[in-house]
């Protein structure tokens, strides 16, 4: 995965996709597959804005059953159980325990008859994913950290849980592949009409200042908070991580001061928690974890929890904006998550709205009016297609073969569970990183499984233009770890070796990342 503003100048394509999140590339790669010239940029990093500030799941959304929003959650649901066979690194089970609390706002009763639904809209209801209900003994002892006394009992259904951030990385890889030009760091400064119509955009390359300008018959506006568009919402989220407190299943949680839905999630050995959801009318470029929403979160995991957090406990945190059609509901989390095309006078497609989950089915309705507009008639090739780093052989063979081989290389279980996950059938390039340098098979810190040979892969092979793309989005450390300034300094002079930098791009970088990591 190189990055070459150079491609872009210029050239004619088909289409010009706008937005580099969840939807613009699932729409680049669709297109690209149906035999389109497919040109997508963003202004920052892959996936920097909401799509690697979700909740890290592919899930139907069990509480939009309250709201009677079954087509939504039908449409998830079999976009969930796709994934996890297109894409079994990408997309794994996780299962969900929801515990029935004493005077709880839904009863025993309510949560069956809702997860029997939940079952059968994903056509699980007779398999091995089914729902199961547990007695008060029973679910305590399978979720220790929960407040025992308070519970009457709990139940547990099945999801599944991603990396956000990765997913968007691996589709615009395989965007590549399919021959599209992906460029990041890559502004549109201005659309392009001719005769009222779009026919193009003025882009700037945020790395040295150079301009070009993209033809294109068909532009897709995907830019998600950054768009201009007067019949939107935006909500904000919030998640925090903490120490471990889980160990493969997670946690459906209701607020006791609103009601709302929110999660406890194990993620790569720590807890996920979160998420808020608020009206937001800040500035979309500056969003920021505020403290009130920390002391929402930790007042509501520890009225039901058997530990007590403090914001002394949090390890990191990041916020993220939700781009909702325009609705006269008042509370955020009645606003339904479903997605919009919408076509202005000239031309230009906006998406607006969606969930991570769905996201697919949505970028191919997109690509299906972009074909009607060219007049081809290609179909969908993106619904059930395995995922561009899928190895061709049998996935769990493959996947217990790779791990041994890892613990040959000296790479301990947990991490080597991680890093096949992260890179599926590359990651037989990092193990080559290895075999010449076994240093680089150790950790990066202890308390997290990421080693050294994934850093360093990650900075040579996925686009990484910022010290931040690197250890934010390729690799969470400034989420997941307290990092000191001489363990930062020290992944900065590795990763300046890797990218060229000099001592005064290195210190620039360095301190921004300093900024980040606090």
């Amino acid at each position: 995965m190189k990055r070459d503003f150079a491609q872009l100048a210029d050239r004619h394509f088909d289409v010009l996709v706008c937005g580099g999140g969840i939807y613009g590339t699932w729409t680049a790669y669709d297109a690209a597959l149906r035999g389109l010239k497919v040109a997508i940029v963003d202004q920052g990093d892959w996936a920097s804005g909401t799509s690697s500030a979700s909740t890290k799941l592919i899930h139907g959304g069990l509480r939009y059953l309250e709201s009677l929003d079954f087509k939504l959650v039908k449409k998830a649901l079999r976009e969930r159980e796709m994934l996890k066979k297109a894409a079994p690194h990408r997309v794994w089970p996780l299962r969900f325990g929801i515990p029935v609390f004493k005077g709880s706002r839904l009863n025993g009763i309510r949560l069956k008859l809702g997860l029997m639904l939940y079952d059968f809209l994903a056509g699980t209801l007779y398999s091995g994913q089914v729902h199961r209900h547990f007695s008060r003994a029973a679910f305590a002892e399978r979720f220790p950290c929960l407040n025992s006394s308070l519970l009457t009992g709990g139940f547990t259904y099945a999801d599944a849980q991603t990396d956000d951030a990765r997913l968007v990385l691996e589709l615009i890889d395989g965007a590549l592949s399919a021959g599209a030009v992906c460029v990041n760091y890559c502004k549109v400064t201005d659309f392009i009409e001719d005769k009222g119509q779009v026919c193009g955009a003025k882009v700037q390359d945020q790395v040295n200042g150079k301009t070009a300008i993209v033809y294109a018959r068909q532009i897709v506006n995907a830019t998600g908070q950054w768009t201009i568009e007067s019949g939107c919402r935006l909500t904000k989220g919030v998640h925090l991580i903490l120490p471990k407190a889980l160990d493969n299943e997670a946690l459906l949680l209701t607020a006791q001061s609103d009601g709302r839905v929110f999660f406890m999630i194990p993620w790569y050995g720590l807890t996920l928690l979160g998420t808020t959801d608020t009206d937001y009318t800040g500035d979309v470029d500056r969003v920021s974890v505020e403290a009130d929403e920390v002391d929402y979160l930790l007042d509501e995991a520890n009225q039901v929890l058997d530990v007590n957090w403090a914001e002394a406990d949090i390890i990191g945190r990041y916020a993220g904006l939700r781009v909702l059609k325009q609705s006269l509901k008042t509370a955020p989390s009645a606003v339904s998550r479903d997605w919009e095309l919408k076509v202005a006078k000239n031309g230009l497609l906006t998406s607006i709205g969606g969930k991570i989950t769905s996201a697919r089915e949505d970028a191919a309705q997109i690509v299906n009016t972009l074909c009607e507009n060219l007049g081809r008639n290609e179909p969908c090739r993106t619904n059930g297609r395995p995922f561009p780093w899928l190895p061709d052989q049998d996935y769990r063979l493959w996947e217990e073969q790779a791990l041994a081989e890892a613990v040959t290389l000296g790479i301990d279980g947990e991490s080597a569970q991680w890093l096949v996950r992260r890179h599926a059938k590359r990651v037989s390039m990092i193990f080559q990183l290895i075999e010449r340098d076994a240093e680089l098979a150790k950790r990066i810190t202890p308390t997290l499984p990421f080693i050294f040979a994934d850093l360093v892969f990650c900075a040579e092979n996925e686009m990484v233009v910022h010290l931040d793309d690197l250890l934010r989005r390729r690799i969470p450390l400034l989420i997941l770890a307290k990092m000191t300034e001489a363990e930062l300094r020290y992944l900065a002079e590795m990763t300046a070796r890797t990218r060229g930098w000099d001592e005064a791009t290195l210190n620039n970088e360095l301190g921004n990342c300093s900024r980040q990591n606090i």
